[in-house]
């Protein structure tokens, strides 16, 4: 029975094999002589390098019409860009809200078009779910899957479109992406063939974009690999090759991408409403608020476009109504991270079926690993969703089925966990709402404003491209004004190098360590973050007056204190949770250390953007509100393993602290407009109270040591402590 099987699956997989050999040589022919990234013929992260045509990220044969950057070396201050966007007779082409991979993804395209941009972000960029992704960028061997067992082409077009779009990335961006190995292991021997012919088939799909080619390991190399995989019923593994990338990193490059091409940005500004032109009732603009100061004012635009992830319909009310019907449908997807041995640190690994038919990865990711990913339906979307201790459960028991029973998979082993809300959407327009559109969604109301929803990262770019057209189309941008064609460039993001990547190198940390001495875990460390920015952050290491510029925040981190004060004057980071969390991963990677450094961090954000005493205790809230979001109270209550009952309960508390932190927020955003005018009063409150409380405690400590104490905290001829007055923190 088991060998009829068997050669079943390898008749039908042989002539899958070979439809799919032959569809790709026909499509091909087409494709290396109309589409702009056949230029890219060499694999891996050579490829942009050794391709001169796309060296300093211009087609040579097009160089007069491809854009140049406006700004070729550091960025314009934030402040400056507000002043941008606060003129009152400037009306921009496009204003794009949402500052996630596909908001900034939006405004990159435009502005390398030749079109006025504005983007407004209420948060920071890359705040959402485009920060708390799997950090893969993929077409998805589990979709292909799944478009052959259903015939489904349109599934099938969705992997070959993200594969191609998988290759782009790795190109645009070559400091921090990379391509990673996923084994998948096998405990079955009718599932060798099976694998085999299916991760042959993901790599037929990619045709001359592939990675690297798949391949078998036995069981005897598959245990040398992952030595702590269980070995009983082991038959070996198949691997196959998939891009990875620091995900919030990307999201931030992109934005800084498109600052430099000449877009206004700015993040921590909210929309409060949208503005309706008086003759058509078209959306010609949005009235926004800064979040720091709480200053209002309108930025006027020929089009909206609406990128906001998960809360496009909070938008799209602006527009039509409350009664507006809802296309998003949210599931959370929560993510666990562990120490690094529990994964080998060059090696992901694929569960293509768990107990409840989910994929699980565990990734090696920042020296650590990454496990993931749950599914869970919500009500109702939030900023900063909570992981339950059922979903953390889960992702634990399924790593227990994969280890060894030498491991013990322990509650305590993990460092931090959180959840992003995926945005999945429905079509309006069909007749069958419950069918969720797989790819992205573009939506026209009928006042013009444009929305783009669904999508996942790999696929940001060739949203981002469909979007823009589509508004031109809208928004008639190539009409002739004036009698004049305005002439606007097709779209050249799929060459356009992000920030930082132009003058890469895989051995640019060598020459950082060359030139200024750097220690070589730190050279390498700022060359993969910063890529050809390296050069002046290192600079400013070695030659800043701060002789702790280039010493860890904390033992165990990577992350130096002149990082901080880069994020701040050059990457447009207004808060402390935008530095641990989107600059540096510290938050994402393990929470409990990054509640330790953030004070440290704090001290110095402080000194760059002058903050008081009042400033400085609303971050500490902020920062304790957005670690309980990644987990921190979840994480400290890492112990055994919990009964069902107790998970119940635990998940209840999780809900009620979501309310709580949701509670807080919709306060300190109601407080916004009032914060600035009372900042210095209470400053200058907490600052006398400070000063009458020191001279009470130093009038105390000299007239105790007037009466001849032994030392300073102690009672003569006692060993009982007196209390200190040292300050703890937080």
């Amino acid at each position: 029975m088991a060998w009829r099987r068997t050669k079943r699956l390898l008749v039908g997989g042989t002539f899958l094999g070979a439809s799919a050999v032959a569809g790709r040589y026909i499509y091909n022919q087409y494709y290396n002589t109309s589409n702009p990234r056949s230029l890219y013929t060499d694999q891996g992260d050579s490829g942009l390098r050794n391709n001169p045509e796309l060296q300093d990220g211009q087609d040579k044969s097009s160089r007069s019409r491809y854009p140049k950057p406006k700004y070729e070396g550091l960025l314009p201050k934030r402040q400056e860009l507000l002043q941008n966007l606060k003129k009152r007779d400037h009306e921009y082409d496009l204003l794009v809200i949402g500052g996630g991979a596909t908001g900034t993804g939006v405004a990159l395209d435009a502005a390398t078009r030749g079109l006025n941009v504005a983007l407004v972000e209420k948060d920071d960029f890359s705040s959402g779910t485009s920060s708390k992704s799997t950090k893969l960028i993929h077409g998805g061997v589990r979709y292909l899957e799944k478009a052959f067992k259903n015939l489904d082409w349109k599934q099938y077009q969705m992997v070959r479109q993200a594969l191609q779009e998988r290759s782009t990335l790795l190109h645009i961006a070559p400091h921090i992406t990379y391509a990673l190995p996923i084994m998948l292991p096998i405990f079955k021997w009718w599932q060798v063939p099976y694998f085999y012919v299916g991760t042959k088939m993901y790599d037929l799909l990619a045709g001359s974009q592939s990675l690297q080619s798949s391949y078998f390991l036995t069981r005897t190399q598959t245990l040398e690999k992952f030595p702590w995989l269980r070995a009983d019923k082991l038959v070996g593994a198949m691997v196959f090759y998939d891009g990875a990338h620091n995900d919030a990193r990307t999201g931030i490059s992109l934005a800084l991408t498109a600052a430099s091409y000449g877009a206004d940005i700015a993040n921590h500004v909210s929309v409060l409403s949208l503005i309706h032109n008086k003759e058509n009732n078209r959306v010609s603009g949005a009235r926004v608020r800064d979040n720091l100061t709480g200053e209002e004012w309108t930025i006027r635009a020929k089009g909206v476009i609406n990128a906001t992830g998960p809360f496009v319909d909070e938008i799209r009310k602006m527009d039509t109504g409350s009664d507006t019907v809802e296309i998003v449908c949210p599931s959370t997807g929560t993510h666990v991270v562990l120490p690094d041995y529990y994964s080998p640190h060059d090696m992901g690994l694929l569960d293509p079926s768990t107990s409840d038919g989910r994929v699980i990865f565990f990734l090696p990711w920042e020296n650590y690993t990454i496990s993931g990913t749950t599914d869970t339906a919500i009500d109702k979307v939030v900023d900063d969703p909570v992981p339950l201790e059922s979903e953390i459960s889960f992702i634990l028991g399924e790593i227990r089925h994969y280890l060894s029973d030498e491991i013990q998979v322990r509650r305590s082993d993990v460092l931090s966990a959180w959840s992003g809300i995926r945005p999945l959407v429905r079509d309006p327009s069909k007749a069958d709402t419950q069918n969720l559109v797989r790819n992205h969604l573009l939506l026209v109301s009928e006042n013009k404003l444009l929305t783009i929803a669904g999508g996942k990262w790999t696929t940001y770019r060739e949203m981002a491209e469909d979007t823009v057209d589509k508004a031109v189309q809208e928004f008639n941008f190539d009409a002739t004004k004036a009698g004049k064609s305005r002439n606007l460039r097709k779209c050249k993001t799929s060459k356009t190098l992000l920030y930082g990547a132009k003058d890469w190198s895989p051995t640019l940390f060598i020459k950082l360590i060359q030139e200024y001495g750097l220690e070589t875990k730190l050279a390498q460390h700022i060359a993969k973050n910063y890529g050809d920015k390296s050069w002046i952050l290192a600079q400013r290491i070695v030659e800043g007056k701060n002789k702790r510029a280039a010493k860890p925040l904390a033992p165990g981190i990577d992350n130096v204190e002149e990082e901080v004060r880069w994020a701040a004057r050059e990457e447009y980071a207004e808060r402390v949770r935008d530095v641990i969390g989107r600059r540096m991963r510290i938050g994402f990677l393990d929470v409990n250390k990054c509640y330790q450094v953030s004070e440290k961090v704090l001290e110095i954000m402080a000194q760059e953007k002058g903050w008081g005493q009042g400033r400085k205790e609303e971050e500490r809230l902020l920062v304790k509100n957005w670690l309980e979001g990644m987990g921190l109270n979840v994480v400290k209550n890492a112990a055994v393993p919990h009964k069902a009952e107790e998970i119940e309960e635990m998940d209840e508390k999780t809900e009620a602290g979501r309310s709580r932190i949701d509670e807080r927020r919709r306060r300190q955003i109601e407080k916004g407009g009032k914060r600035d005018s009372r900042r210095k009063q209470g400053e200058e409150e907490v600052d006398a109270d400070r000063n009458r409380d020191m001279n009470k405690k130093r009038k105390k400590r000299t007239k105790e040591q007037g009466r001849g104490e032994e030392g300073p905290g102690k009672k003569r001829g006692s060993g009982e402590k007196l209390p200190t007055t040292r300050s703890q923190g937080y």
